[in-house]
């Protein structure tokens, strides 16, 4: 056994050894799995609802041997800081306190969601890198945008703001989105460290989904431009399988 374990390692090491030169010695296909975190600032109308925001993203990606660049991602956007004139007006009490279905003052946290999902294609260039897989990371995307308000009440039970009612509150929004990154991405020679870093940019077209907003009384049939613009990092599970060797015989 502990011959057999010995064995395992070596061929291990050797086929990190051998992964490590191809990485170092030429550009190779890589398919890979992101996972990411951003801070984002809102512009446009977006700025006019919500503040600044978090975001965890997901993707996979396929790097050319010729260093270009496509794939899909998603991302998950949350905040808590939200300034949406008139929500919740109708619930209010003359003395500024919402109450629940038994009477008592309830509390309420407003918070920002919402989610992205853009096809990426851009183009990878050998620039300030150890290695003709890593340098500055330049795409775009084309995909969806979507937010809106979470009315979160937990310790009560609220009526007006149970189920179909809730979403007469939220301010469901979504469309179409254009997206924009530019970073560096760096796949290390020993396999160890890789990762990308850089700003983006999303520019969203969107308009309200619900018929009415029932704080308001009114239908929102505004076309709006969200855009968010901040910084992303996060870290790359390579998926490339080493080219086999090849033999040439007289």
């Amino acid at each position: 056994m502990k011959k057999i374990g010995v064995l395992i390692l070596f061929l291990h090491f050797i086929h990190q050894v051998n992964a490590q030169y191809q990485v170092r010695d030429s550009s190779v296909f890589n398919p890979h799995v992101s996972i990411s975190w951003g801070f984002q600032s809102p512009a446009g109308d977006m700025a006019d609802r919500f503040g600044n925001n978090g975001s965890v993203g997901i993707g996979f990606h396929i790097k050319s041997k010729t260093n270009w660049y496509y794939g899909i991602q998603g991302t998950y956007i949350y905040g808590r800081n939200v300034n949406e004139p008139g929500l919740l007006s109708n619930l209010y009490t003359e003395r500024g306190e919402i109450l629940d279905n038994q009477g008592q003052i309830a509390k309420i946290f407003i918070q920002q969601r919402g989610y992205t999902v853009t096809a990426d294609f851009g183009r990878l260039f050998n620039v300030l890198s150890p290695n003709p897989n890593s340098g500055i990371l330049v795409y775009g995307g084309i995909g969806f945008m979507q937010h809106k308000i979470r009315i979160e009440h937990q310790e009560n039970e609220i009526r007006f703001l149970d189920g179909d009612y809730e979403k007469g509150y939220d301010r469901l929004t979504n469309g179409f989105t254009a997206y924009q990154f530019a970073g560096y991405s760096l796949m290390s020679n020993n396999k160890l460290i890789n990762f990308f870093a850089g700003v983006e940019c999303y520019q969203g077209f969107t308009q309200s989904r619900r018929d009415l907003n029932f704080d308001t009384m009114e239908r929102d049939t505004k076309q709006r431009r969200d855009i968010l613009f901040g910084l992303r990092a996060g870290w790359v599970l390579n998926l490339y399988v080493r080219e086999p060797d090849e033999f040439y015989y007289d």
